[in-house]
């Protein structure tokens, strides 16, 4: 079936595809006991209540969830370059790719884990913030969330916060902005999930620079929206078909890129051949010493070396295809 509608037998529940907590960032011990022993007080209050409504008491309110907003506040990225204040911890996550799901920490392991508010559900992932402190200024890019870390409190890498601070004072005040259009690395990348197919999918976009507002999928002549995952996959339930996939990504600002060529290859970082804004730097033409004999001029790729760091995943290029349009679209554009 190539029309993405789900098919007779059960679809693959969603959660049978989550990413393993491997790697992901999580409470210290000392949260974990508090909350085993909030669970416990839940319990009582949960009996206590049932108790009561069978005795025709009228049920005591529900205590309201931990460090909830403001009424009428939504969980938000930093966006637009607004510098805000708060303070940096630091912690280390061992290489992996942190609850983003990024397949490894980046190369020079500077990264940051945001608070639930700031992370906003994924909607960070894949953003940089330059964030100061006593000692300087650090680009970091989102890669993790803190669950226990209010919002303005940073948990940098270790190497970040080696750069802002001196590690033995373990907490510092800082200030930190997001990065408007920040250098992109190369091309887009797309990451198809383990576990899919074309009755379940789900993929991960890549080297997009700033935050992430929307990623399609083409399909029968029509653009299929995404629904994006707290663990920055974007999933389409009831599958798109059995590629190769054209995606139209968007940011927070309104740039948009669509790539084509993308294939079911679960596990496997594919490159498209589009930026998500911006065109590659061009190195300078070497100097000529007036006595050498001119030669043919050195090339100039468009591409990116694919050189990576010993352990990064392996990179395939997408299906060869015209180089599709990249535009800015509004930011209120759906």
């Amino acid at each position: 079936m190539t029309d993405g509608s789900a098919p007779s037998r059960p679809t693959p529940a969603g959660d049978a595809h989550r990413p393993s907590r491997a790697g992901r960032r999580r409470a210290p011990t000392g949260p974990r006991r508090w909350l085993a022993a909030g669970g416990l007080a839940a319990l009582a209050a949960v009996v206590a209540v049932t108790l009561a409504v069978r005795g025709g008491a009228a049920p005591a309110c529900a205590a309201p969830p931990p460090r909830a907003l403001p009424a009428g506040a939504l969980a938000a990225p930093p966006l637009g370059g607004t510098v805000h204040t708060g303070k940096a911890t630091f912690y280390d996550s061992n290489g992996a790719g942190g609850n983003c799901s990024r397949p490894a920490a980046p190369a020079n392991r500077l990264y940051v884990a945001l608070g639930p508010d700031e992370y906003a559900a994924g909607a960070s992932c894949g953003g940089h913030l330059d964030v100061t402190g006593p000692k300087g200024t650090v680009r970091v890019v989102v890669m993790d969330q803190c669950p226990e870390c209010d919002p303005g409190h940073l948990d940098l890498s270790a190497e970040a916060f080696a750069r802002i601070a001196d590690p033995v004072q373990g907490v510092v005040k800082i200030s930190y902005r997001a990065v408007v259009d920040p250098p992109l690395p190369g091309p887009l990348t797309f990451r198809v999930k383990e576990g899919a197919s074309q009755w379940w999918f789900a993929v991960l976009v890549g080297d997009h620079g700033n935050p992430l507002r929307a990623v399609e999928v083409r399909q029968g002549g029509s653009w299929r929206a995404a629904a994006r995952e707290d663990y920055d996959y974007w999933l389409i339930p009831s599958g798109a078909g059995p590629g190769p996939y054209t995606i139209r990504v968007t940011d927070a600002y309104g740039h948009r890129a669509t790539a084509t060529g993308i294939r079911m290859l679960p596990g496997q970082v594919q490159r498209s051949t589009v930026r998500m804004y911006g065109a590659p730097a061009r190195s300078a033409t070497p100097s000529r010493s007036p006595s050498a004999r001119p030669g043919p001029r050195p090339s100039v790729s468009a591409t990116p070396s694919t050189t990576a760091p010993p352990g990064t995943p392996a990179v395939v290029d997408a299906a060869a295809a015209p180089p599709a349009t990249v535009a800015p679209v509004p930011a209120g554009c759906g």
